[in-house]
């Protein structure tokens, strides 16, 4: 463990280099649409990244139970953080919630119904977007597909003791049971007409 620590350190420090706000432009209200679907997938990219390493690295150091801590504590103050920084509505959302906090609105239930429809479908995963545009502003999504690694607190075979610890964080708990390549949730970006 004493020489992963400085592995993921630097992992870190990188991954704040290669996304940080600076990188990922703040929308501009005047862009085009492509130019906003390309700034929505670039803040998408930082908080999906900086998510992964923090999860990552309290798995490593308190396992599974120290990444749903951390999950706790730290993932709608960094969603937050990253919003401010990018000048957008930064989050995540899906139909089987851990979070209350992320439940979906009329347009992101309609678009993760889509979701499903397309996947279903064969469409991959990582290539599943939605987009609006309209006199409200600008609307963005892209999917969040089930992944291995995410099996060990969201998946079909969830260990009791950290079912329980879940159970306590997230009383009304409805995300487990998913399998790799599942429609896991999706990723939205809001900037609001000025």
């Amino acid at each position: 463990m004493d020489r992963v620590a400085p592995r993921i350190a630097l992992l870190l420090w990188l991954a704040g280099a290669a996304v940080s706000p600076a990188a990922a432009e703040s929308p501009d209200q005047g862009a085009d649409l492509t130019t906003r679907q390309e700034q929505a997938r670039a803040a998408i990219k930082h908080l999906q990244l900086s998510l992964q390493l923090a999860l990552g690295y309290a798995m490593l150091e308190a396992g599974p139970e120290g990444a749903i801590q951390t999950c706790n504590l730290s993932a709608l103050p960094m969603t937050d953080e990253i919003s401010g920084a990018m000048g957008a509505e930064i989050g995540r959302t899906a139909l089987r919630l851990r979070n209350p906090a992320n439940a979906p609105d009329e347009w992101e239930q309609e678009q993760l119904h889509s979701f499903e429809a397309r996947l279903a479908a064969g469409e991959p995963a990582a290539a599943i977007e939605a987009v609006r545009q309209d006199e409200t502003g600008f609307r963005f999504m892209k999917a969040i597909p089930m992944q291995d690694q995410c099996a060990v607190c969201h998946g079909t075979e969830v260990d009791p003791a950290l079912q329980e610890r879940i159970g306590k964080l997230y009383p009304a708990d409805e995300a487990t049971g998913f399998r790799t390549g599942d429609l896991r949730g999706a990723f939205t970006v809001t900037i609001p007409r000025p």
